[in-house]
């Protein structure tokens, strides 16, 4: 991630700007199928999912770019009473990660190549949870670049490796704000 995009993420924390609170549909809607145990979130942000997982009772490795975003997720979960291991790091540089995860999310960062190597983390049995933007010529909101969309069909490739429990690209209504969303999203297990 280039250092602009460092600064542009610090500003939208700093700012408030960026206020989910609540955990991504696709990963409120597993948990109950997920292993419990050791999770790992990637671009985790202000951390409404990893916060969620750990409220769920697993052991979480929260990473994203953003100071700002980490404090504030850090905040959270302090004022929720949960713990979260905060680490901050930008994925183009090299990053070694715990293996055998539980559980695997990677939510709205684009990044294939990464999306592969996660795969190789899983524990037998673990669950690896993806869900991005979707390069559409419809109108929606999101990225405009297609640099932070991924073509039809991609994000199957990247989990080649692993058994899909679900893989679905379409174009919905956004639930909080009412606007067209084009995404592509995988739920897939390590044999």
């Amino acid at each position: 991630m280039s250092e602009l995009d460092r600064i542009k993420w610090q500003q939208r924390y700093r700012e408030d700007s960026y206020r989910k609170n609540n955990p991504v549909t696709l990963v409120a809607e597993w948990l109950p199928k997920m292993p419990p145990g050791k999770a790992l979130d990637v671009a985790c942000g202000a951390g409404r999912n990893a916060i969620f997982l750990a409220a769920a009772g697993y052991r979480v490795d929260a990473i994203d770019i953003s100071a700002e975003g980490l404090k504030k997720a850090g905040q959270s979960a302090t004022e929720q009473g949960v713990e979260v291991n905060w680490i901050e790091h930008d994925f183009d540089r090299p990053f070694e990660f715990d293996g055998d995860y539980d559980v695997i999310l990677v939510m709205w960062y684009v990044n294939l190549e990464l999306v592969t190597r996660l795969c190789d983390c899983l524990a037998p049995g673990g669950f690896l949870v993806c869900e991005e933007h979707l390069i559409t010529a419809e109108d929606v909101i999101g990225p405009s670049s297609d640099d932070f969309r991924v073509a039809p069909g991609a994000l199957r490739g990247a989990v080649a490796g692993l058994e899909l429990l679900l893989y679905e690209e379409s174009i919905e209504i956004g639930e909080q704000d009412g606007e067209r969303v084009a995404s592509a999203r995988v739920v897939a297990k390590k044999p």
